[in-house]
């Protein structure tokens, strides 16, 4: 059974590699298990100076080691994700929260509507993200 998860890791590790642009929207949303906190960082090691990654959180860097629950993980990760870096900061209310609920319904109702008819992974909502950090490499 291991041998099996091992060698479907391995697969998916090669998979992530191969994706342009990977995009981890909403870091620290959800804390991560210790398994799964080293491999995100893996995932990301990997890509370092390879290829860009974008990053997306509401958390400032001095939170993200209850994230990851550990300050050595933590530190290692943050500087790969902040050589080569280019950090946008927004600052303020969340557009999502200005708009009434029915309007946002309505509003992604047509977006979707709209996606579906030129881009059926727009309609899947492979494409919605808000990027807010994105690391390139030299």
């Amino acid at each position: 059974m291991e041998a099996r998860d091992e060698k479907r890791l391995l697969k998916l590790q090669a998979q992530l590699q191969n994706v342009k642009l990977p995009i981890v929207d909403e870091l620290g949303y959800v804390p991560l298990s210790q398994v799964g906190a080293e491999l995100l960082f893996e995932v990301f090691s990997q890509r370092y100076e390879h290829g860009s990654t974008i990053v997306t959180s509401n958390l400032p860097f001095e939170e993200w080691p209850s994230v990851f629950r550990s300050e050595r993980l933590t530190g290692a990760l943050r500087d790969r994700l902040t050589h080569h870096v280019h950090i946008l900061e927004r600052n303020g209310e969340s557009y999502r929260l200005r708009q009434p609920a029915g309007r946002r319904r309505a509003a992604r109702a047509e977006q979707n509507n709209a996606a579906s008819r030129s881009d059926p992974a727009a309609a899947s909502g492979e494409h919605d993200h808000n990027p807010a950090a994105v690391n390139q490499p030299s």
